[in-house]
């Protein structure tokens, strides 16, 4: 686990800016750092920069970049292989030094080309060098679980990073603000792949190759959502006890696989199904208690570390606890510009990197229970799309005679269920069916900014060939929400403080099982997660899991109105945001003033009004971390 950089040019960058690079991203990787630059053959240069975090082979073998022994092979990688034993069982021959999954890679390489990839079974984000073809590939995991950014010019120049503030660094880069994306982050609340907050620097997309050769550049998947989901649902598996068991199999493999470390490793505990079950399965994989840790809040709204003290004392871990209050939390605001490079608004952010500041002060490896939801089915927005399918012809006639008859709208059914007649007469643009009923923000987003008309919807849902609405919603979210929201939030968070995170709910074969199971193996009608709270219940009684689901938030609402009131409004100067030029600068000022003043009550005082404004917020932290300085 690391952070990795570098480029690939027809005139090199310096060895002395390739440190300055690498140096950025030594939070990711406090042990270990190697920077070199390479000539390659069709007259292009190459620096590969590398930090780490040592967690497998402590010693100076698991160095980087690494090398073939002829040289043929450079390669420096962030992440772990969770198989790397397994492939080298089928590597014999290759003359191994060390005991890590980073020579293996090298190892795979040359025995299998660039298809090795195909086997393995990790997280990763790889760049690897075959001088003998003057090749260069950037490789990312399939989920998106580790970052790599790349800027490219015109002349097809390349600078890579696994943070953004790295990639802007180099000399190389010219940076501009891709105004493009604004109004889908404020929406959103973080920016998907492949795009970024500028015009000229992408994320690789997770499951993406980016080949860098004397022909030119090209990028293909060699793993898809939507593909893998296509190819594995013409195998249901229609037994539910028999689905149980192979699931249960298969997590039990990937949680062991994730056992494995050379350095203290313990696990996020929220007291929630997933972090419960994955806990409870590596403790009797163990045999030991292993260490967990939880946030709690002094609001009981918000705290969930009850529920979590509870399922640690039945399991037996050693188990962690600290209370936030909120000049804890609000004092992290002021960094997290710094450590998330772009513009990001999940406000969780806030308690995930004080529980994993808590965590580094024991371990250095921890299991989350990340994926959970979107794989079987744990948010409300699946069983409102059921509900919604229901609906769907009915609720476009009602639309339309909305338009005709006002009164239409002032029925107890409208009232009663206006969101899912809004989305189901949404319904006519099939590349988005599962995103609609919600145009009413669109409009309020776009009349902040200077220029409109913003990409708000993901218009590719045909891809998942899916006629159902929750499947094709938890598929979409697993294609943008999970990697570019709650894989960014953890990895960033965790990775300030050198702190491995790894998601066995998230392993490749527990993935493409998932995609196996009947829709009501997952959400079957409101009774979310069904298979994986009936795993759960073999270890954990119904009595301590059996309740509302929390989440892991913070009072909003309330901090934007109050202890983070001054802040917000220094970011509604008019003459700033003219100067600045991205912002209405009157319409702005109007939405947040009346923001502000609606209190608890009215329009405007809603949750999505109040991550509009934390988005904002975010967005001018950003832009004076980066932009003004």
């Amino acid at each position: 686990m690391c952070g990795i950089c570098g480029f690939i040019a027809k005139k090199p960058d310096t060895l002395e800016n390739l440190f300055k690079m690498n140096t950025l991203l030594a939070h990711r990787g406090p042990d270990d750092h190697g920077e070199e630059i390479y000539q390659i053959r069709h007259g292009r240069y190459v620096g590969f920069a590398q930090r780490r975090l040592s967690i497998l082979d402590l010693s100076a073998g698991g160095h980087q970049p690494m090398h073939s022994p002829d040289h043929r092979i450079s390669l420096v990688f962030n992440g772990e292989i969770y198989n790397y034993r397994e492939l080298k069982e089928q590597l014999d021959g290759y003359p191994f030094s060390s005991t890590c999954d980073t020579e293996v890679m090298i190892a795979a390489y040359l025995k299998w080309g660039i298809d090795f990839v195909n086997r393995l079974n990790g997280m990763f984000a790889v760049a690897l060098l075959d001088r003998e073809k003057g090749e260069v590939y950037l490789i990312r995991d399939r989920i998106g679980k580790k970052p790599l950014y790349y800027y490219q010019d015109f002349e097809n120049n390349i600078v890579f990073a696994s943070e953004l503030k790295a990639v802007c660094q180099s000399e190389l880069v010219h940076p501009e603000i891709n105004k493009e994306v604004i109004g889908r982050y404020i929406y959103k609340g973080y920016i998907a792949s492949p795009d970024t907050i500028y015009r000229n620097i992408y994320k690789l997309e997770p499951g993406g190759i980016l080949k860098i050769s004397e022909t030119g550049i090209t990028r293909k998947k060699y793993w898809d959502i939507g593909q893998q989901y296509n190819i594995h649902k013409k195998r249901l598996v229609l037994d539910y006890r028999q689905a149980k068991y192979e699931l249960k199999e298969l997590l039990r493999q990937s949680i062991k696989k994730r056992l494995i470390s050379d350095v203290p490793l313990g696990a996020f505990l929220s007291g929630g199904y997933d972090s419960s079950l994955v806990c409870a399965v590596a403790t009797e994989i163990s045999g030991r208690p292993i260490k967990t840790f939880t946030i709690g809040f002094y609001e009981g709204k918000y705290n969930e570390a009850v529920y979590a003290k509870e399922v640690a004392k039945e399991l037996g871990t050693d188990h962690t606890e600290m209370y936030l209050s909120e000049k804890n939390a609000l004092d992290m605001v002021e960094s997290i510009a710094q450590y998330y490079d772009e513009p990001f608004a999940d406000a969780s952010q806030i308690p995930t990197m004080l529980l994993s500041q808590l965590a580094k002060t024991q371990v250095s490896v921890v299991l989350s229970g990340d994926g959970g939801d979107e794989l079987f089915g744990g948010y409300n927005i699946y069983t409102f799309m059921q509900e919604a399918e229901k609906r769907k012809y009915r609720g476009r006639m009602l639309y339309m005679l909305s338009t005709i008859i006002p009164g239409v709208k002032q029925s107890a059914m409208w009232k009663k269920r206006k969101r899912v007649w809004r989305l189901v007469s949404d319904d006519n643009n099939k590349e988005a069916r599962t995103q609609g009923g919600v145009n009413t923000y669109f409009d309020i987003i776009n009349s902040l900014l200077l220029e409109g008309n913003s990409r708000f919807y993901y218009e590719f849902e045909s891809r998942y060939q899916e006629k159902r609405y929750d499947i094709t919603r938890m598929l979409l979210d697993m294609d943008t929400y999970l990697p570019d929201d709650i894989l960014t939030k953890v990895d960033r968070a965790s990775m300030r403080y050198a702190l491995e995170c790894r998601c066995p709910i998230l392993d490749k074969n527990v993935v493409e099982y998932s995609f196996r199971l009947p829709a009501d193996f997952k959400d079957d009608h409101g009774n979310q997660k069904r298979i994986l709270k009936d795993i759960t219940y073999e270890y954990l009684s119904r009595e301590i899991m059996d309740r509302p689901k929390a989440g892991f938030s913070i009072p909003l609402d309330k901090w934007l109105r109050t202890a983070l009131k001054e802040k917000v409004m220094d970011w509604t100067n008019k003459e700033y945001l003219r100067r600045q030029g991205i912002f209405d600068a009157d319409m702005l000022g109007n939405f947040i003033d009346n923001y502000m003043k609606m209190g608890d009550l009215g329009p405007g005082s809603g949750h999505n009004y109040s991550s509009f404004v934390w988005a904002y917020f975010m967005f001018q932290q950003w832009y004076d971390r980066y932009q003004n300085r």
